[in-house]
């Protein structure tokens, strides 16, 4: 028998071996566990059929891995707890923040986010509201801070004139907007854990269609954010900054506020309030349970030849703070705060002892409203930080109060020693 002039190759013995030891890189396929391939399968059909509670915590975390971020909220709101899928959805929205702000939790970043970018992104009269009548029952047990940073206002449409000839230029919506920002009031009150609210009136890169009208808030935005403040019980935090609120939107503001059972801390910095708003500011410090009370770079007190008048303003917060025995810092810095105001607050350094801190900066309190606060602060043992830079207040009378704020602070730190070593001791005991 002849043989074959072309006589086959010899197979690769690579092919024919199990394992091949000489490459690193080397990995022999396995036939998937039938486990896996159930779990893939869950994974596949999650929106179909969500499978999650009869799953051990194993099975769980490979299906969180696996689960689509693309998965609707109302699948996997309820139902899949904080870790690695809410991570993953994190992630997909871009710039992940620092979990330690959102208690460690996943889950909470990711709602508070979605949240924010919702409300942030809404355009009055054309988002459709139910879109967050939809969304707060799945959310709503999740978000305890918002941080609102722009609120669009309604999309305006240029005039059109009429062909005729001589006609005069026509609105075609005389109604005007239903809203002119969005309305707190569709979901403020169901979010039932909301602590911590920030929000400022304002459309971020505006670019060339810059208008005076992006950055203020409007009364009919103020009445309603008020009265969702006020159905929100549970509102320790109120941020209001940069919206052009005055004195008018202020009292409409406090109006809401009295008695109100929760809020802990206002800033209502930058801003443009003047004396008729910071009267109704102290009316709020006797009905209230205030801590915090920031109002910096606002109108309180006047300028020029007006001073003394304006600065009631100033001395009204003075006076309310002889009635208040929560207040423990106040920011008054940037103000048009002058020497009667100072002498009302050093009345309430005499004969308060609760308030920590007080910023009076950038105001003009002259040398009558230094020296009101030194010798003031001669009768104060409680007050840790006292910002008197840029008064036109006498170097002596400054020096002074430093040196008795410093004191204070040597006295608050060996204060908070003892108690700390008492609270050991009574631990080791038990």
């Amino acid at each position: 028998m002849s043989r074959s002039p072309n006589p086959p190759e010899a197979a690769d013995p690579r092919q024919l071996r199990r394992i091949i030891a000489e490459d690193p890189h080397w990995l022999l396929s396995t036939v998937p566990s039938l486990s896996n391939l159930c779990l893939q399968s869950i994974v596949n059909r999650f929106e179909e059929r969500p499978i999650w509670e009869d799953l051990s915590p194993v099975h769980k975390d490979f299906v969180q891995e696996r689960l689509s971020t693309s998965m609707p909220l109302h699948v996997t709101a309820n139902l899949i707890h904080d870790g690695v899928y809410w991570k993953r959805c994190c992630e997909k929205w871009g710039g992940i923040r620092d979990l330690t702000h959102y208690g460690n939790s996943w889950k909470r970043m990711f709602f508070e986010k979605h949240m924010e970018n919702m409300i942030e992104l809404f355009i009055p009269d054309v988002t459709e509201p139910k879109t967050f009548v939809e969304m707060v029952p799945l959310c709503k047990d999740y978000i305890k801070r918002l941080n609102i940073s722009q609120l669009l206002p309604p999309v305006t449409e240029p005039q059109k004139e009429e062909e005729e000839y001589g006609s005069e230029l026509v609105i075609e919506n005389e109604d005007g907007p239903s809203m002119d920002h969005f309305d707190f009031n569709i979901m403020l009150d169901k979010l039932t854990n909301l602590e911590e609210f920030h929000v400022v009136y304002r459309v971020k890169q505006c670019g060339l269609n810059f208008q005076c009208k992006m950055f203020e808030m409007t009364h009919r935005d103020c009445e309603s954010l008020a009265k969702a403040v006020k159905s929100c019980k549970t509102l320790k935090i109120l941020r209001l900054n940069l919206s052009h609120m005055e004195d008018t939107k202020c009292r409409l503001l406090v109006k809401y506020l009295l008695d109100h059972p929760s809020l802990r801390e206002l800033d209502l910095s930058h801003n443009l309030i003047g004396d008729k708003g910071a009267r109704a500011i102290g009316k709020l410090l006797n009905r209230s349970s205030l801590e915090t009370l920031n109002l910096c770079d606002n109108n309180i007190g006047g300028p020029g030849a007006k001073a003394l008048a304006h600065a009631l303003g100033g001395q009204a917060i003075g006076k309310a703070l002889l009635n208040n025995n929560t207040l423990l810092l106040l920011h008054l810095g940037a103000n048009e705060v002058t020497w009667p105001s100072a002498i009302a607050l050093s009345k309430v350094l005499v004969q308060r002892s609760t308030l920590k801190s007080l910023n009076l900066s950038c105001n003009n309190l002259g040398v009558d409203g230094g020296k009101a606060l030194e010798e003031a602060m001669s009768n104060n043992s409680s007050l840790t930080e006292c910002d008197i830079r840029l008064t036109e207040v006498e170097e002596q009378s400054a020096s002074f109060v430093n040196q008795v704020v410093w004191t204070n602070q040597s006295l608050e730190q060996r204060r908070h020693a003892r108690e700390s070593k008492t609270k050991k001791t009574s631990t080791a005991v038990y």
